[in-house]
């Protein structure tokens, strides 16, 4: 419920030894009620702070979860993957449940649920590394160390633009464990986290700590994503560090990929610009490229070649320091700009641990922005 002193942003503190430059609170303010000057403050404070966070909000209807991601783009309107998520061959099959009245929301977690906003019986499947991941960690440490399993954008990369804002509902969550995040790439880097944590990484950050001449590179090379990237990628493995694929050459031939409509693949800047701050972030789903377009007419075609670019610019980015592991409450509802930050699920749950959430996001009207863009 709205507070006596009326909507306040409070940007996050980072604890000792972080290097977190986003992140804020939000209190005093009824998702379930929004004024027009309510949303006002919340949009500036999205695009200033990356993520924010709202406490106690489990009364929020799915209904009004979605009112308030689609106030971003009132344009939009279908969910950010399309129809692409009903493919049985994609990897983000597995992972998502319908809501039946409100379509654009999505309900992922752990275990089983006998009934939710008129879902019943389903059983969630929080994602594993080990399903993904060209390694794993062994069985004896999985549940007291863990990895990112993916980070990635919100987005189908293939006809629909990607959505600005994803928001995401705590709705029962399992406490009291930590994990050790390992990166497993031969730096040594780990991190520990929350048990389930969403964890966030500002890709401004990302680009701002580049060379200026992987600088330049960034802003004037665009990035081309594969087909049905989902079901491209998904006799594909990841690296240790969740961030792309490795080459094996094990990627879904296009031959095989549902038909494939060319004006539908997207060439996208590598970096996008913040409609309200113009910082330029390094903006790209690390697992889904395919091509690289320079700004001298060249166009990088092997694969190994193209993903190791565009690790080399990324993974600094995601270095411990960096990262913002949200310690999940039941009740924590979270908006984080999906133009502006990269994320990645984190964790392992026993099988009897209980984890319900929603997520909602809707496909854009309109691309995002390049770094000449007005």
């Amino acid at each position: 419920m709205p507070s006596a002193t009326g909507p306040v942003v409070h940007p996050f503190t980072p604890p000792e030894g972080s290097k977190i430059n986003f992140g804020a609170t939000i209190t005093g303010i009824d998702i379930e009620n929004l004024t027009d000057s309510d949303f006002a403050l919340i949009r500036d404070a999205l695009f200033t702070h990356q993520v924010v966070i709202f406490k106690s909000q489990s009364h929020v209807s799915p209904r009004a979860q979605y009112e308030l991601t689609n106030r971003f783009d009132p344009l939009a309107t279908s969910y950010g993957h399309g129809k692409t998520v009903d493919a049985k061959r994609s990897i983000l099959h597995p992972d998502l449940k319908t809501i039946p009245h409100q379509p654009q929301v999505q309900v992922i977690g752990n275990g089983f649920v006998s009934s939710y906003e008129g879902l019943q019986n389903i059983t969630l499947r929080h994602p594993h590394h080990k399903t993904f991941h060209t390694t794993s960690i062994p069985e004896a440490d999985d549940l007291t160390h863990t990895r990112f399993y993916r980070w990635h954008i919100d987005a189908a990369l293939y006809g629909l633009a990607p959505p600005i804002v994803t928001t995401l509902l705590a709705v029962k969550v399992p406490s009291g464990r930590r994990q050790i995040c390992r990166y497993d790439d031969g730096t040594g880097d780990e991190l520990s986290v929350p048990l389930g944590t969403t964890a966030f990484v500002s890709s401004c950050t990302s680009y701002d700590i580049l060379s200026p001449k992987d600088q330049a590179f960034c802003r004037s090379t665009r990035v081309e994503y594969a087909p049905h990237p989902y079901i491209w990628m998904s006799g594909a493995k990841s690296r240790s560090d969740g961030l792309g694929m490795v080459s094996q050459g094990k990627e879904i031939p296009l031959r095989d990929l549902p038909p494939i409509e060319q004006d539908k693949i997207q060439i996208l800047p590598m970096c996008w610009k913040n409609p309200v701050t113009g910082k330029l972030a390094l903006q790209v789903h690390p697992s889904a490229i395919r091509k690289l377009h320079l700004a001298d007419g060249t166009v990088i075609e092997d694969l190994a070649e193209v993903r190791e670019i565009v690790h080399r610019l990324q993974r600094p980015g995601i270095a411990p320091e960096y990262v913002y592991a949200h310690d999940w409450e039941e009740g924590d509802f979270v908006l984080f700009h999906n133009r502006g930050v990269l994320h990645s699920v984190v964790g392992a749950f026993a099988e009897e641990e209980v984890r319900l959430f929603r997520q909602c996001n809707v496909a854009a009207s309109e691309f995002p922005l390049g770094p000449d863009d007005e």
